[in-house]
């Protein structure tokens, strides 16, 4: 059996999207009788997983270089498909070509672009609506991580929701290293056993690199006008906490657009010295580095399908600050502070300094995110995943 796959994803720097599949691809790599061809638009990444013998990397290109993500999407693949033959074709992200007569599936991850279209620009919001509803139609399968997403999708798409196939993502285990130096005092022992001692120097070059004094707050994420990303900032200011820095990792997708780095620069200069650090992206082994010695990890967000980092804060012993909305409690359960209020800068700072200083909470929660972590598995995700296109395939 031969299933297709598009893992323009995993091309570059891997952000959501890229790691979903990475960590689809570990688990189906030694799977018997069944052969993956991964099609890339670019180039091929040099990644381990990738050099299982049952898949076959092919990198497919526009004519006379035309630089299209659509054109690419609707006739390169489509014609690649069409050479190939196989069974079955998988998208990781919304989209699905036109055209495509082969048996397939798609992941929908959210549909923050119908529910909310005033948040997206007009040609994304036309295009990502169309192109989305036309997969939905399309595929003989939707794969999704909540049951949040499931119900948005049966609302907007009209679907029939025996073909909406729920598949919660997961947490890597690389998460869970973390130096015990960086746990609160008294921790029992269940806490500690989750965690090996680690390389002190490694603690000293991550800080060097992105000019983390000594403790501190972090985000990542695309920032987007419904992580409030300036209401947290705001919040931030008003602690002047001198011993502690926020940690952004994002690009800034903000529209209606708001100007992040200045409000940073402003923010900084008001407290006299680097208090915010933000950077476009991190590669994996930095990122992992940086969950595990945060102080605090905080996600606010008025919508989403799901919300991994909230689970690798957790897996890496961070306490995490959050909100009731969307996908969301179902990722965070009871293990976490919650914000009532996400535009409210004085809850939000309220959260943070209890968040930082109260050690019986911070105890408990990173207690309680252990237990709540153990209900997120790739493996299971993958396995799902895949029995579901090997059963629509039967």
């Amino acid at each position: 059996m031969t299933i297709a796959i598009d893992a323009r994803s995993l091309e570059g720097q891997k952000t959501g999207v890229g790691r979903y599949l990475i960590n689809l691809l570990k688990y189906w790599k030694g799977e018997k009788d069944l052969r993956f061809i991964l099609y890339f638009q670019n180039s091929i990444p040099e990644d381990k997983i990738l050099k299982s013998r049952n898949f076959i990397k092919k990198i497919i290109k526009n004519p006379i270089n035309l630089k299209s993500n659509a054109f690419w999407q609707h006739f390169t693949l489509l014609a690649a498909l069409k050479k190939d033959h196989p069974i079955f074709f998988f998208s990781p992200s919304y989209l699905l070509p036109f055209f495509c007569s082969i048996k397939s599936a798609v992941t929908i991850h959210d549909i923050s672009y119908e529910a909310r279209p005033e948040w997206f620009s007009l040609s994304n919001r036309i295009l990502l609506r169309k192109m989305s509803f036309c997969a939905a139609k399309k595929a003989e399968i939707i794969f999704t991580p909540s049951n949040f997403s499931k119900n948005e999708i049966i609302k907007y798409y009209k679907v029939n929701p025996e073909k909406i196939k729920v598949t919660p993502l997961g947490v890597g285990e690389s998460f869970k290293k973390k130096s015990v130096q960086f746990l609160p005092q008294n921790n029992s022992a269940a806490v500690q056993d989750n965690y090996k001692f680690d390389d002190s120097e490694k603690i000293k070059k991550i800080k060097e690199k992105y000019g983390i004094k000594n403790k501190f707050v972090f985000y990542i994420g695309s920032i987007f006008n419904r992580r409030h990303l300036s209401k947290i900032i705001k919040a931030f200011e008003k602690l002047n906490l001198p011993d502690y820095q926020f940690l952004i990792i994002g690009k800034n997708h903000t529209y209606p657009f708001v100007d992040i780095e200045k409000q940073i620069q402003k923010t900084n200069n008001f407290l006299k010295r680097n208090a915010i650090i933000k950077k476009d992206y991190l590669f994996d082994e930095d990122l992992i580095l940086i969950y595990n010695f945060a102080s605090l990890f905080i996600w606010l967000s008025d919508y989403e399908g799901f919300g991994l980092p909230i689970l690798e804060s957790m897996a890496s012993a961070t306490p995490v600050i959050t909100n009731k909305t969307g996908s969301i409690p179902e990722v965070a359960g009871d293990a976490a502070i919650f914000v009532k209020n996400t535009t409210d800068t004085e809850e939000i700072s309220q959260a943070i300094y209890k968040g930082l200083t109260d050690e019986n909470l911070r105890k408990d929660l990173i207690e309680k995110g252990f237990q709540q972590v153990k209900k997120f598995s790739w493996e299971k995700c993958a396995r799902e995943t895949l029995d579901s296109i090997k059963y629509l395939r039967i």
